[in-house]
């Protein structure tokens, strides 16, 4: 089995990749470790700049990921700035400043050095909605696909479709054939 290392501190992002990368032949292995996350423009700038970090200090292959949501009627905002943002204001700073049913995606940029650097990307559109379910983390329970939030979704539903899900999927269907 390929075996990679996931850059990350968030256990809940590993678990959803391992879910999905099993059938791949793909190992996903939690490297418990920070590294700068720039407030720059994009995810992908976000995930180069990651890459760029980490390639000095870990062993490759390793992947590092970033995502965020996005809400039309704030302009893209949080978007790449998400994880701050959710730190800061949280949820309800959100709802605040965004309508209920108002258009939102959530975007994953997965950066994996090995071969050099290589992006896979997803997204997954949807509506803000009040907040709904205990599942997930960060935004999810107030991000609605469906008529269903991200948070009353188990793991398994949320790995069938969500953003991350999506990045994963090209991201493993490469990995499983150059690793």
């Amino acid at each position: 089995m390929n075996q990679i290392a996931f850059i990350t501190q968030n256990h809940g992002k590993v678990e959803e990749l391992r879910a999905k990368a099993k059938p791949f032949g793909v190992n996903i292995k939690h490297c418990d470790a920070a590294y700068p996350e720039l407030q720059v423009d994009t995810l992908e700038e976000v995930v180069r700049n990651a890459l760029a970090f980490c390639r000095s200090r870990f062993p490759s292959p390793f992947i590092v990921e970033d995502s965020g949501l996005f809400v039309e009627e704030l302009h893209g905002f949080p978007g790449p700035y998400s994880a701050y943002i959710y730190k800061t204001i949280g949820i309800e700073g959100v709802l605040k400043l965004a309508r209920t049913g108002t258009a939102a995606r959530f975007e994953s940029v997965i950066g994996c050095c090995s071969h050099g650097a290589k992006l896979f990307k997803g997204s997954v559109e949807g509506v803000i909605t009040q907040p709904r379910g205990h599942g997930g983390f960060g935004f999810d329970p107030i991000f609605e696909y469906e008529n269903q939030t991200f948070g009353e979704m188990t793991v398994e539903e949320k790995n069938t479709l969500s953003h991350r899900s999506k990045s994963a999927a090209s991201f493993l269907a490469w990995a499983s054939t150059v690793l």
